[in-house]
């Protein structure tokens, strides 16, 4: 179920959901499409007078090529640097900068280009003079216009992803603000001048770095699909790899950007006091002009077979954690939902049974938690399983810990676990339909993942059918070590030690 795993630490509220309320969220979805293949979706709640706007586009990091991953990252932020009419002191003298940052660029790299017979002089030489070029360009541009504007017009709750399968933008506004988003909305989609976007690259990689270098949770999880992923771009961080992020080029961008952001390619959803009638007008004049173009391929890189266990480790001096990833399929495959409530079943909350392992029972950990699809799920991805060590005890216990219960999970599963999971689950979705932010969200990406948003209605049907032995069939088959990965932290200069020694037989 995509977009699952992500909501198990937000759940609260109530546990018994009736099959007719989630029947009566599907019958409030209006749909249309434009004839260059845009789709809308919407929900009328006239509530409170504020909609929820969110576009998906499918494209994320998994669509980088090679020597440019960060790319669909970098793009993305690109978008809000503002358009021709916004965020410009003077475009058509900017324009002209812009045209003379990418000339001395292109000879920068024309020099380096000739490997051994460059002249190391002229590149130095060259060098500053792109920092110069760059540097007269950005006085034409006026910082963080767009989302200024935004932000003018009553904008609340903006939040922007970028994932490995996918690139989301949502916020709010006053209903009254609604052509305004419209408008706004097209210009970035249509106009972007991908704006100040070597200063942008620097600020991003340097962003990414310094978020990454400060969690060790992300350098777990860089390991972990680094060494789960020898061929597949999963394998790939979402701010890039550095060498490749600082060598990307502002018309290698606006080329990712003309293939994938493409109408057909991108569902814009709407929740709130709005009418679909009259969104559908506002659609139509705002972007009934954007070109139709070839919906790009998906791709075409396949990951080969994973025979033996891997390792992978982090040095840190705090508390000793693991990450353990298990191949699994897409999220297209049968066994989906059962991946869905497997997550649930293993560590939900304190019912959780692997929390009530290693936590409640053992007291050999202080978190266990788990996600359905890691890093996405349009490719076979990974299962995953986090676990903090308690004081005291080691990352060794808890990985023999949790081979033996996973052993004993595939002989029995604990009668009534599967069906209060099924309820969690359930409760789960229903919680993040009750906000307007949380439907359009779910409504979105269902329709750009799988090509119908009733696939969110359906797939809670799909969970109520899986039984205690599709959850052990899927334990036997794929939750094996010839499938695992194992990221975890060793201290500063010690000697890394395989984690797994007694799980490792099938």
């Amino acid at each position: 179920m995509k977009g699952f795993g992500a909501c198990l630490l937000l759940l609260s509220g109530p546990l018994r959901i009736a099959a007719q309320e989630f029947k009566d969220f599907e019958r409030r979805v209006s749909e249309f499409a434009l004839p260059n293949g845009l789709q809308f979706l919407v929900v009328e709640r006239h509530d409170t007078p504020v909609v929820s706007f969110h576009t998906y586009v499918r494209v994320g990091t998994a669509d980088d090529v090679t020597g440019q991953t960060g790319m669909a990252y970098l793009v993305d932020r690109a978008l809000f640097n503002g358009t021709d009419t916004i965020g410009s002191k003077n475009w058509p003298e900017e324009r002209k900068a812009v045209d003379t940052v990418e000339e001395t660029y292109d000879r920068l790299e024309q020099e380096r280009n000739l490997g051994p017979k460059a002249n190391q002089g002229r590149i130095d030489t060259l060098e500053t003079h792109v920092r110069l070029a760059i540097d007269a360009a950005a006085r034409y541009g006026i910082p963080e216009a767009y989302v200024g504007a935004l932000h003018e017009i009553g904008g609340v709750d903006p939040a922007r992803n970028t994932s490995a399968d996918g690139t989301e933008c949502s916020y709010s506004l006053p209903s009254n603000r609604i052509e305004l988003w419209f408008l706004m909305e097209s210009q970035r989609l249509q106009k972007p001048v991908f704006r100040d976007f070597y200063g942008l690259r620097n600020a991003a990689a340097e962003d990414w770095q310094k978020r990454v270098a400060g969690s060790v949770q992300a350098q777990l999880f860089g390991a972990l699909m680094a060494t789960a992923f020898v061929a597949h771009p999963y394998r790939n961080p979402p701010g890039g790899w550095p060498g490749d992020m600082a060598s990307l080029r502002r018309p290698k961008a606006r080329a990712f950007f003309e293939k994938y952001y493409a109408p057909g390619n991108v569902v814009m959803t709407l929740v709130g006091d709005a009418n679909p009638a009259e969104l559908k007008a506002l659609a139509a004049k705002y972007f009934g002009s954007w070109q139709a173009k070839p919906l790009p391929p998906p791709v075409p890189t396949q990951e080969p077979p994973q025979t033996t266990p891997k390792t992978a480790f982090v040095e840190n001096a705090g508390t000793a954690q693991m990450v353990i990833g298990y191949k699994r399929p897409n999220q297209f495959d049968k066994d989906d939902p059962a991946f869905d409530l497997l997550q649930v079943l293993l560590a939900y909350g304190k019912s959780g049974l692997l929390h009530n392992e290693l936590i409640a029972n053992k007291h050999l950990a202080q978190t266990v938690e788990t996600s359905s699809t890691m890093p996405a799920g349009r490719y076979p991805n990974l299962f995953l399983i986090r676990v903090i060590a308690a004081q005291g005890h080691t990352l060794e216990e808890n990985q023999q810990a949790v081979d033996e219960f996973l052993n004993r999970l595939k002989l029995q599963v604990v009668p009534g676990a599967l069906a209060r999971a099924k309820v969690q689950a359930r409760s789960m979705v229903y919680n993040r339909l009750m906000t307007n932010p949380g439907l359009a969200a779910l409504l979105g990406s269902y329709q750009a993942n799988y090509g119908d948003w009733r696939m969110l209605f359906t797939s809670l049907d799909d969970l109520n059918k899986v039984t205690t032995e599709d959850i052990q069939r899927l334990l036997v088959k794929y939750l094996v070590p010839a499938g695992r990965t194992t990221a975890y932290t060793v201290l500063p200069g010690a000697s890394p030690r395989p984690v797994q020694k007694a799980g490792d037989q099938q």
